[in-house]
């Protein structure tokens, strides 16, 4: 019998269990993306916490293409000897870790004004009201590159591996999406195109690693835009194209799932998800019987009934955590000890501001500063 506490394997790495720390933009690092001892504190202390695997919040791979405020960089050569201690703090403390990397694109709200923002078209994006720029040939050639060059820096720094976001609305994801994609080359059109730039990359970023380093891709089982986004036959094509070039693990998220403050005096996004466990859990088994790479669930993971259900009936491989790990960081090591238990996340959504992600439980207990 499969077991959540089980050592198990993803791609080269061994991990102590089937549980992961999804991506989760922290908003605490330095403003050019540096990290500094608030990331290494907060790192060791989800070391602890018992997942076996960590992605960190996305990492911006273009200096001057920041979508969010603090967040992880990845764009220049500085970045290799400064994330040595953060992976080495995770890897003290019994735990793996992966950069994720990112480009924004239209999907933002800050500096809107003061940079390029690019796009795969000039469609305006109705949640941030953003209209981008639209890419030429060299932008393109230039990001792909870009993604590459990142990928070798994480390796360098010691991460155990790097996941390419390609969902929630991302420009990635807007490559994918006929609404947003409306070019005419080789990188629009018809569905194989418009995912041609997601296996570029990943072709450039295994040319810039070691054959066994592992390259993980986080997906929209679809955008929940009918005929106009990227469908859920087309997530399963772009997972078969990718799992045959080689690709460690598919995390199977949808989206996009927010919309923007109304007024300069709100504090929260307002967060679209479904209350049920596990919501993606019918796209993600559909997709692990399909393909040989290991699927990643995330979204809604917090019973361990339901996990254990779904390990044991399909073949999905790994659970990933956001909002239950941010409200109790030892979650999982909580679970070890006692499946039982409840966490204390109530899904509120209100750990997501736009200054950054922390439960509001835990701010609300947190001394004030003077």
């Amino acid at each position: 019998m499969t077991e959540l506490f089980e050592p198990t394997r993803l791609g080269s790495l061994e991990l102590k269990n089937r549980f992961i720390r999804s991506a989760t933009w922290e908003g605490i690092a330095e403003d050019d993306g540096h990290i500094n001892d608030e990331i290494l504190a907060l790192y060791e202390n989800l070391a602890k916490g018992g997942a076996a695997a960590l992605i960190t919040g996305y990492a911006f791979v273009i200096e001057e293409e920041q979508p969010s405020p603090k967040m992880f960089g990845a764009y220049d050569d500085s970045f290799i000897d400064a994330y040595k201690p953060l992976t080495q703090i995770v890897h003290d403390n019994d735990s793996t870790i992966m950069l994720q990397l990112a480009y924004g694109g239209s999907f933002t709200w800050f500096n809107t004004k003061e940079r390029e923002i690019w796009g795969p078209s000039a469609v305006t994006n109705k949640i941030s009201g953003v209209t981008p720029k639209e890419m030429t040939q060299e932008n393109i050639q230039r990001l792909i590159a870009a993604f590459g060059d990142a990928a070798r820096r994480a390796m360098e720094s010691g991460f155990d591996g790097v996941e390419l976001h390609a969902g929630h609305g991302y420009l990635l994801n807007q490559f994918l999406s006929p609404f947003f994609n409306q070019r005419g080359d080789a990188y629009g059109g018809s569905s194989e195109n418009r995912a041609r730039i997601i296996s570029d990359i990943f072709d450039d970023m295994r040319k810039k690693t070691a054959p066994d380093f592992p390259l993980l891709v986080k997906l929209n089982c679809s955008d929940f835009m009918g005929p106009k986004g990227f469908t859920f036959e087309e997530c399963k094509a772009l997972c078969t194209t990718l799992d045959e070039k080689g690709i460690a693990a598919v995390e199977i998220s949808g989206g996009p799932v927010f919309k923007a403050p109304r007024t300069e005096k709100e504090t929260t996004f307002q967060v679209s998800l479904p209350a049920d466990d596990s919501y993606f859990s019918e796209y993600a088994k559909e997709i692990a019987r399909s393909i040989e790479a290991p699927v990643i669930l995330v979204g809604g993971n917090r019973s361990m009934e339901t996990m254990e259900k779904l390990l044991e009936e399909t073949d999905i491989s790994f659970f990933s955590l956001c909002r239950p790990i941010l409200c109790e960081p030892d979650i999982i090591n909580k679970w070890h000890a006692d499946k039982t238990v409840t966490p204390r996340c109530t899904a509120c959504g209100k750990c997501f501001t736009p200054t950054g992600n922390s439960c509001i439980q835990n701010r609300e207990k947190a001394p004030q500063k003077e």
